[in-house]
C-alpha cells in the first residue's frame, strides 16, 4: 500500500501559543483517517499547515514522497489536494451542476485555456457523473442557494471530489446536518471510497458520525496525537475518554 501523505514533527506557534505541537502522522492509499479532539486541540490548525493557509513553524509535510511544506493551497490543487471548509463554499446563485464544474476547473488547465477552452472545460460528463453518485442528479438545474443546508453540504462534499482528487481533506462535513442527509452523507462517503478508492482525512466533532465512517482515527489534545488506532480502539482509551469523550 502506497502512503500519500506523510507529516513529520509538524508545528506551529502563534507567539506564545503552541498550537500544533510536533504531530506527525501518515495516510495510506484508499485510507479514510478521522480526526478528532475538543475545541482548541489545534484540528483546523493542523489542517491549515498541511493545506499551506497556514505556514508551518516547522515539520514536513510530503505527498506521494514529494515535499510539499507550505506550498500554497491552488498549487496543492494542481497536485491533486482538495478540501472542504467549516463554512460552506459553493456558489449560490450557480445552478449545482455549474458549482461541480467550477470545482473541476480548479484542478486543471491555465486562466488561458478557460478562457478559450469550451464553455463546459470538458467537464460535463464528470459533473454528471458526480451528480448521479452523490445522488444530486434531480436539483442538477437548482441554484445551489435554494437547496437545505443538507443538500448544499453534500453538493460541497461532492464539489471536493468532482476531479478525483488524490486526497481530500474535509472539515466537519456532518456539522448542521440532519440526522436523515447526515445518514446518506456517510454513506456516500464510504461509497466513494469503496468505489474509487478514495483517500480522505475527516476533523469532525460528531462522534458517531466519525466512529462509523473512518478505518482509523487520531486523537489531539492541546496540539497532540494523545491517541490513534481503530474507532473501537480510540473509544475505549482512558485518555480520550478523560479528554475528549468523557467532557459533557
Amino acid at each position: 500500500m502506497n502512503t500519500v501523505l506523510q507529516v513529520r514533527d509538524l508545528r506551529k506557534s502563534f507567539g506564545g501559543i503552541v498550537a500544533v505541537d510536533g504531530v506527525s502522522f501518515d495516510v495510506e492509499e484508499s485510507e479514510i483517517l478521522g480526526i478528532i479532539g475538543p475545541n482548541g486541540s489545534g484540528k483546523s490548525t493542523l489542517f491549515n499547515c498541511i493545506l499551506g493557509q497556514l505556514q508551518p513553524s516547522a515539520g514536513d509535510v510530503r505527498l506521494d514522497g514529494r515535499a510539499v511544506t507550505g506550498m500554497r493551497p491552488c498549487d496543492l490543487n494542481r497536485l491533486g489536494v482538495s478540501r472542504t471548509f467549516q463554512l460552506l463554499q459553493i456558489f449560490p446563485h450557480l445552478t449545482v451542476r455549474a458549482n461541480l464544474i467550477l470545482a473541476g476547473q480548479e484542478h486543471q488547465g491555465s486562466m488561458l485555456s478557460r478562457l478559450v477552452g469550451r464553455p463546459d472545460a470538458g467537464l460535463s460528463a464528470a459533473a454528471e457523473r458526480m451528480l448521479g453518485f452523490f445522488r444530486l442528479e434531480h436539483l442538477a438545474d437548482e441554484d445551489a442557494g435554494g437547496l437545505s443546508y443538507g443538500q448544499q453540504k453534500l453538493l460541497d462534499v461532492a464539489m471536493a471530489f468532482m476531479a478525483g482528487p488524490r486526497l481530500a481533506l474535509l472539515d466537519e462535513p456532518a456539522g448542521g446536518v440532519n440526522p436523515t442527509m447526515l445518514a446518506n452523507l456517510r454513506e456516500r462517503l464510504k461509497a466513494i471510497n469503496a468505489e474509487h478508492g478514495s483517500t480522505f482525512v475527516v476533523i469532525e466533532h460528531n462522534m458517531e458520525f466519525v466512529m462509523a465512517l473512518c478505518d482509523r482515527i487520531l486523537v489531539l489534545a492541546e496540539g497532540r496525537i494523545i491517541a490513534q488506532g481503530t474507532p473501537a480502539e480510540v473509544r475505549s482509551d482512558p485518555k480520550v475518554i478523560e479528554a475528549y469523550l468523557g467532557r459533557g
